[in-house]
């Protein structure tokens, strides 16, 4: 028993060592996360109950009666969730072409690149790529203008002006079509190890069964995929709730989501309160919160069929 008990000593004065080597090669990314994340995240906290003079008061939460920021966090919202939808279905197809369609392999590596370098593709540049390319002078925009279409009437019509029959990029159709650039190869990197973690005995039973095909994707695919589905499409919702700079450079603000009056608070000349903009943001990190919860519970419940 006693040399047990000094093998033990032994072997835990070896690791110890080691173990501390190891904890010194993250001190990198724990001042990193300090300095850039829990530091801006107490200064939010602690400015969105201080007035400008410093002092205590609640009065920045007055914006939860005001109609004008209720509705900018509507807008956001009803944004997220349409590019977070159109986004999630388009590009799961996409991921199940990559997965398990007959796509060849070169097509694959394409779709692959493509998605791992548009999903971090956003901001001004991404702005700038749409109006060059659909906006009033952009490419495709010009292209268009030398087809010429018959009308219900029967008349050629030509040139065909886009904005001439309702289209405007800088509109929150267009924002939503900005958005959606970015957002389904996203859900494509998201939600491809789910599909390939279907496992193919599943669906050899399935047709042994005599099952048809949709009636596999029905009661078995389906059901073991929703949750990956929906935490991959909670991911996206809260990609888009926080984008900041495709909105503003596309629009100019004239859609008022709520990341852009946050903005105009904290460095704006005409709004320009930084601790009703903090309080703004604390309202946004709760729908942030509330949205990695749903997607950390999906993603535990999606582990345990993922790791057979």
């Amino acid at each position: 028993m006693t040399n047990q008990k000094t093998n033990l000593l032994a072997k835990n004065r070896s690791l110890k060592p080691k173990s501390i080597s190891n904890w010194i090669g993250l001190i990198p990314f724990f001042v990193f996360v300090f300095a850039f994340l829990i530091l801006p995240t107490l200064n939010l906290f602690s400015g969105a109950f201080k007035d400008q003079q410093g002092n205590f008061t609640l009065a920045n939460f007055n914006f939860l009666t005001d109609q004008y920021v209720l509705k900018s966090y509507a807008i956001s919202l009803q944004v997220s969730v349409i590019t977070s939808l159109v986004g999630g279905i388009f590009g799961f197809f996409v991921a199940y072409a990559i997965t398990l369609g007959n796509v060849p392999r070169w097509m694959r590596n394409i779709l692959m690149s493509f998605s791992g370098l548009a999903a971090n593709f956003g901001g001004v540049p991404l702005a700038f790529a749409f109006i060059a390319t659909l906006g009033r002078t952009g490419l495709v925009t010009a292209l268009l203008k030398q087809i010429c279409f018959m009308n219900s009437s029967g008349v050629q019509v030509c040139p065909f002006n886009l904005y001439d029959h309702g289209f405007n990029l800088y509109s929150m159709a267009g924002l939503v079509l900005a958005y959606t650039y970015f957002q389904f190869p996203l859900m494509v990197l998201t939600i491809i190890p789910a599909l390939e973690g279907l496992n193919k005995d599943w669906r050899e039973a399935s047709d042994t069964l005599g099952a048809k095909r949709w009636q596999y994707w029905m009661h078995v695919a389906l059901p073991i995929l929703w949750p990956s589905i929906l935490g991959a499409i909670l991911l996206l919702f809260g990609s888009a709730f926080g984008a900041f700079a495709t909105a503003q450079a596309l629009t100019g603000g004239s859609i008022y989501l709520v990341t852009i009056l946050i903005g105009q608070q904290i460095r704006g000349d005409v709004l320009n309160n930084p601790n009703e903009g903090y309080a703004l943001a604390l309202g946004m990190v709760v729908v942030m919160a509330v949205t990695i919860a749903g997607y950390t519970f999906l993603q535990r419940h999606t582990a345990r069929w993922l790791k057979k």
